[in-house]
């Protein structure tokens, strides 16, 4: 009864819904967005306050709410995958058919229908099995991902990096160096691998422990699949190719870093000797490092990760899992992580690297008779793309060797091309200087009656530049974090042209004035962007950081 009250409280505090509303475009989805994050900051606030009864209550008002409804929709019909329909071969193509779908979105009869099963490509060769659910199921599990981030962001894992907000592999990455990096830093580490993580995890663990409404997550844990028009039951793992999946492997996975932690931790030896395990974790998704300070240590710990793997019903793979000393280095994450003679160097790994080079390859390859601005325009994202995921790291000598590899790839292209010409011919033809560089691959064609030109991204022209690293403790839904967020949105603005164009218009725009206190914004006292609702839009200003601290103080009260 106390439960009922208290949810019935709640329900009428907070709108769900709002009948001006009646077609998909005049949804206004910064407000949507606005009473969502409310919601969710108010399920952390209870989280970390123990009130699990309040956080169920506030998670039942989410997936009953109009404004997340709509978000769910919006999310499953915006992303790639919104034009790959499920069994019912049903999409959401039209602004109709949308807006129709969030009035569907309804606990009450819902039956989720089974997963198309297709087999992907992995790099070794392998097969990956990926289930596709109807849209109708997308949005329903990200409905219930509104309401389950929240928590498990509070209570995760604080060197856990995958498939969480505003976390990267860079943030992994770092996290590495930081616990490598030192002279008296642990020299071994296990690389661990866990066997199907996604396809094998315990059900009972699952319906046992995951915060949410279990008599949905019952439902699309035993949904089953459907592969050569054959039903076949699931009774182990989660809908992998479901929007929840990820989450329900991270809190799966949450609380290895914790049982160590309480394991392996500093003890005083005969009240003056410190002794320290130099045990450390960092995971990302079903990928983890273990650190340790000999290879008897973690060969003591092992049995300690399988006896908690085995729990949730999963195992580590003994043939991939290896004990390795930092001199010899390991591969993790794209990324070779070594000493060399004492200094920690995280470069491109070399599995990565021949990886990039089929796919330039394959991409000349398959374009021999194309135009040179077609080959340039089908290569500069893939070089692109390489190119950010690595300008954090000692990448200067691989960017060389691939702008090289690349270059001889291009030269074999232009040769084959024309068998009767010259050498200097082609390389006229094809290859121009631009400033003080020769050889650049550069393509001349008209735009409207103008001439222009494209060239070829050079991977070595990349700037190396530092990443910091986001707090382990750093929560996205926890309203305390949002000034330590705006901080590290600015900061990553100013790292790009892009970032740095828009920082000085929304200066131009703002009379180098701030907003709040009518002051010049200068080099004399420390700036940075808000966010801040106008006329029901969001707009980005800058601040000084004390007026963006007292915007902040407000919005709280």
């Amino acid at each position: 009864m106390k439960g009922e009250k208290q949810m019935n409280e709640i329900q009428t505090s907070c709108a769900s819904t709002d009948r001006k509303w009646n077609t998909w475009e005049s949804i206004d989805w910064n407000k949507c967005e606005m009473a969502v994050n409310k919601l969710q900051a108010r399920i952390v606030k209870a989280q970390k306050a123990g009130k699990h009864g309040r956080v169920k209550a506030l998670q039942w008002v989410l997936t009953h709410s109009f404004y997340a409804k709509a978000l769910a929709v919006k999310r499953v019909t915006s992303n790639r995958g919104s034009d790959t329909a499920g069994v019912d071969k049903v999409k959401w193509s039209t602004p109709k058919a949308r807006f129709k779908a969030i009035g569907e979105l309804k606990r009450g009869g819902y039956k989720p229908q089974p997963l198309k099963r297709v087999n992907i490509k992995k790099s070794n060769g392998k097969l990956r099995p990926l289930g596709i659910p109807t849209m109708k199921d997308r949005a329903m599990q990200a409905l219930y991902l509104l309401a389950l981030e929240p928590v498990s962001e509070t209570t995760a894992d604080s060197n856990s990096y995958g498939f969480r907000k505003e976390r990267s592999t860079g943030d992994a990455r770092e996290q590495c160096f930081c616990v490598l990096a030192k002279k008296a830093s642990p020299e071994w580490i296990m690389e661990g691998d866990i066997k199907g993580c996604f396809d094998h995890i315990s059900h009972e663990w699952l319906l046992n422990n995951i915060p949410m409404d279990k008599v949905m997550l019952r439902k699309w844990l035993k949904c089953g699949f459907v592969f050569n028009k054959e039903l076949f039951p699931t009774e182990e793992g989660t809908p992998q190719g479901g929007i929840i999946s990820p989450t329900l492997a991270n809190i799966t996975l949450d609380g290895l870093q914790t049982m160590l932690a309480e394991e392996y931790h500093k003890k005083f030896v005969n009240r003056k000797t410190i002794y320290y395990p130099k045990v450390h974790l960092v995971r990302y998704a079903d990928d983890f490092i273990i650190t340790g300070r000999s290879k008897e240590a973690l060969e003591e710990i092992k049995p300690l990760v399988v006896d908690f793997l085995k729990e949730r019903g999963l195992t580590l793979s003994e043939e991939k899992t290896k004990i390795t000393h930092i001199d010899d280095g390991f591969d993790f994450l794209g990324y070779n992580i070594r000493k060399y003679k004492g200094v920690l160097l995280i470069k491109p790994s070399k599995k990565s690297l021949k990886k990039f080079m089929q796919k330039i390859r394959g991409i000349i390859d398959s374009n021999k008779g194309s135009k040179q601005e077609s080959l340039i325009r089908l290569l500069n994202p893939v070089i692109t793309g390489w190119v950010n995921y690595y300008k954090n790291c000692v990448a200067s000598d691989t960017f060389r060797k691939a702008d090289y590899l690349i270059f001889e790839k291009l030269w074999q292209w232009a040769k084959r091309r024309h068998p009767k010409k010259g050498k200097y011919w082609i390389a006229d033809r094809y290859f121009t200087r631009v400033k003080n560089r020769n050889w650049c691959f550069v393509a001349n064609f008209k735009k409207g009656k103008t001439d222009d030109r494209i060239a070829l991204k050079r991977l070595y022209d990349t700037k190396i530049t530092r990443y910091v690293k986001v707090k382990g403790e750093a929560n996205p839904f926890d309203p305390e974090w949002t000034e330590y967020f705006e901080k590290r949105k600015t900061y990553k603005m100013l790292q790009s042209l892009n970032g740095r164009k828009s920082l000085l218009y929304m200066w131009e725009r703002q009379n180098h004035l701030c907003p709040v206190c009518g002051k010049p914004i200068d080099k004399k006292h420390p700036w940075g962007t808000s966010q801040q609702i106008v006329n029901g839009k969001k707009v980005n200003f800058l601040l000084h950081d004390s007026c963006r601290r007292k915007v902040i103080q407000t919005k709280k009260m």
